[in-house]
């Protein structure tokens, strides 16, 4: 079909754009119109429930968002600030291991710090009996294949601590208690200090307020950045 514009080349810029909008229209004038604005329409109802879920939920990750850590909340930005300065400090004080233990439920990986606190308690014990029966519940809990909080272990020290089972003593968990500490402390302990939930308990303030100002910037760049200017919702 060859075009009507080059057909009619003495046409005013006026009759020439009346002539290219009606070629542009799809032959299915009235449902054209009805299926822009019902996309349009669409858009906008998703863009609004988008900004709702965005104000409603800050921070999904984080439960318990926009409220103070129980512990923490009566320590001073000074005493928070210590916890920075290294891994022992930080989970020395009830407050510290509270905050960190939330900020490992956040990344799915709370099993890590719950295997050392365990390993901890099973030190304490002085009954041989129940020496024994914790220590099967230690190795089944965190330490078997398949465990439903199995901790990341090598192969040895997996062994290591299979073979203590039988007979368990007060350092049968040490290897493993040490290799899950280091993890913590290297991988775990720096993002920590980088995250929101440290950042806003260092500056007093509720829980999820820092994710809260990034996602809005980042919605209202990221949801609009592509838009393209839908004229047929005004035709």
């Amino acid at each position: 079909m060859e075009n009507p514009l080059l057909l009619s080349p003495q046409l005013n810029a006026s009759s020439r754009m009346k002539l290219l909008y009606k070629s542009m229209k799809p032959f299915s004038k009235d449902g054209a119109k009805t299926e822009a604005k019902n996309g349009a329409q669409e858009k906008k109802n998703r863009l609004s429930l988008l900004l709702k879920k965005s104000e409603l939920h800050p921070n999904p990750t984080h439960l318990d968002a926009f409220e103070k850590l129980t512990n923490a909340s009566s320590m001073s930005p000074e005493e928070i600030k210590k916890w920075g300065e290294s891994f022992d400090k930080l989970i020395s004080q009830e407050a510290g291991m509270d905050a960190f233990t939330r900020f490992l439920k956040s990344e799915f990986s709370e099993e890590n710090i719950e295997f050392w606190v365990a390993c901890e308690n099973y030190k304490k014990i002085k009954d041989p009996v129940q020496l024994s029966l914790k220590a099967k519940e230690i190795y089944k809990m965190f330490i078997e294949k398949d465990a439903p909080k199995e901790v990341n272990l090598d192969f040895n020290t997996k062994e290591c601590a299979s073979q203590s089972i039988s007979h368990p003593a007060l350092n049968s968990f040490d290897a493993a208690q040490t290799k899950i500490y280091t993890l913590m402390e290297q991988d775990s302990y720096p993002r920590f200090l980088k995250s929101s939930l440290y950042s806003d308990l260092l500056n007093n303030r509720p829980l999820g307020y820092s994710a809260l100002r990034r996602r809005s910037r980042s919605f209202t760049i990221n949801e609009f950045k592509d838009a393209q200017p839908d004229f047929a919702i005004w035709l």
